[in-house]
């Protein structure tokens, strides 16, 4: 058994000498090379998983207010966002952080989260950890045109997007959109019932009125919806 043990160790010896020459030092800044546009927000990501051997994803991402995802859970990743501008909300264990800029949030695995921005946008910096989910983004993104997040009447964010296709990528990386009874339960103080409009984009609210109300993996009964969140799909 002891020469078992000693072979084993230095089996795992080799492997971690071997990870650590496959590393390699690098720069790099967000530009139009590794930026992509995702339900309207504009994506850099600045390390991934064949940079760091699935350590992390490490991404720079300007988000509008009105185009935040609903709220959801990982399964198998943490999350950490540090504010380069703007200010949020995070909802998160019963709890509500108040995010502004210089300010951090640490999101953990299995517990439910959302953020509603409350400026007109945030610039922010996002690691998530193992590395692997910004997969899902890929799948899901196109090549960013400009570096600024996609606006106008043809942006794809939550609140218009045909969400069966995003439903079932999401759950193949571990992440499951909640239902309103949850969000309820989980986050009770997240807006769910009603929210403004922002410069005539639909809060991302609007999403549960198809993801969970017309998608036919989700029985759930549908709670009354103030019209402000937005039409429901007409597809």
């Amino acid at each position: 058994m002891g020469a078992v043990r000693t072979v084993m160790k230095q089996a795992a010896t080799t492997n971690e000498i071997l990870r650590l020459i496959s590393l390699r030092a690098y720069k790099r800044s967000p530009a139009l090379s590794n930026s992509r546009w995702y339900k309207g927000i504009l994506v850099s990501r600045m390390a991934g998983p064949t940079d760091n051997n699935g350590a992390f994803d490490f991404v720079v991402g300007k988000v509008r207010r009105g185009t935040e995802p609903p709220p959801h859970v990982h399964s198998r990743e943490d999350e950490f966002f540090y504010l380069l501008s703007g200010e949020m909300k995070c909802y998160v264990d019963g709890q509500v952080f108040s995010v502004a800029a210089g300010e951090c949030v640490f999101l953990p695995r299995r517990i439910p989260h959302a953020f509603l921005i409350t400026s007109e946008d945030v610039h922010m910096i996002n690691v998530i950890t193992p590395g692997g989910f910004m997969g899902a983004f890929e799948k899901m993104s196109t090549p960013a045109e400009r570096m600024e997040v996609p606006a106008g009447p043809d942006a794809v964010t939550y609140a218009n997007a045909d969400l069966t296709e995003t439903i079932k990528i999401l759950e193949q990386y571990g992440v499951r959109l909640l239902p309103p009874d949850e969000i309820a339960a989980e986050m009770p103080e997240y807006p769910l019932q009603s929210h403004p409009q922002t410069r005539g984009v639909p809060h991302p609210a609007s999403f549960w009125q198809r993801a969970f109300f017309f998608h036919p993996s989700h029985t759930v009964d549908a709670p009354s919806f103030s019209p402000a969140l937005g039409e429901k799909d007409k597809t």
